[in-house]
């Protein structure tokens, strides 16, 4: 039987409150699981599929430089951006209005269980949506995300990634740029690296896009590729 998954449409929401109810989500599976080996009966982990917005802030992974944050405090609050130090991988990423967060609380028990095929998956959901704005799109080797040109000199990175995993169940996910202003990447090294540029899909189209088709592919394809039901 497949795997069942919620999908959860949380509109533009505060960073620290996501990321308390991924959290929430996140820890309550890894319980189920520990009382699930110890015996106790009746019990299910849920997936969730959860989607948003952020209004301007930076975070910054557990194993990255904070030297990539390139502004002080008070220039923070001059932009109306906040940070956080949070515990996913990676380096310093943006997300802001116009950049589509997606956040997967899944139990990788319930699909496979390597990390390293679940970030290859994630990355093909993004590769598939842009393909249907005949963007073509790949991977960079050695580095995670969705890039642009990927295999040309100046690849462009249009999708970030970082994850955090415990007991095959994941959170956090992938930050696609949208409509994103793509200023605020020139306050940070993204993702730790400076030798290449990012870029949005309206700045790739010429024009703004409409999320919620965004949000309907992107649900069509994390369908496809992980191969589940919605609940």
């Amino acid at each position: 039987m497949k795997p069942l998954v919620t999908f959860q449409d949380l509109g533009t929401i505060d960073y620290k409150k996501a990321w308390d109810y991924q959290e929430k989500l996140f820890k309550e599976n890894i319980d189920k699981k520990i009382a699930i080996r110890n015996g106790e009966k009746g019990l299910k982990t849920l997936n969730y599929l959860l989607c948003c917005e952020h209004p301007h802030v930076y975070t910054l992974g557990k194993s990255g430089d904070p030297s990539h944050l390139l502004m002080s405090e008070e220039r923070l609050q001059e932009i109306n951006a906040t940070y956080y130090k949070i515990n996913r991988g990676g380096d310093i990423t943006y997300h802001g209005p116009g950049q589509l967060v997606v956040y997967p609380i899944f139990d990788l028990d319930e699909f496979f269980t390597d990390i390293h095929k679940y970030m290859r998956f994630l990355e093909e959901v993004v590769i598939e949506v842009l393909k249907e704005y005949g963007i073509s799109s790949g991977r960079v080797e050695g580095l995670t995300g969705v890039w642009i040109d990927a295999d040309k000199e100046n690849p462009r990175k249009i999708c970030a990634m970082g994850v955090k995993s415990s007991r095959w169940v994941t959170m956090h996910g992938i930050g696609f740029n949208i409509n994103t202003d793509m200023t605020y990447f020139n306050y940070i090294v993204p993702c730790g690296i400076e030798d290449k540029s990012v870029t949005s899909l309206a700045k790739e189209l010429n024009r703004e896009v409409d999320i919620s088709e965004i949000k309907r592919k992107l649900t069509k394809h994390f369908q496809a590729i992980f191969d589940f039901n919605y609940a």
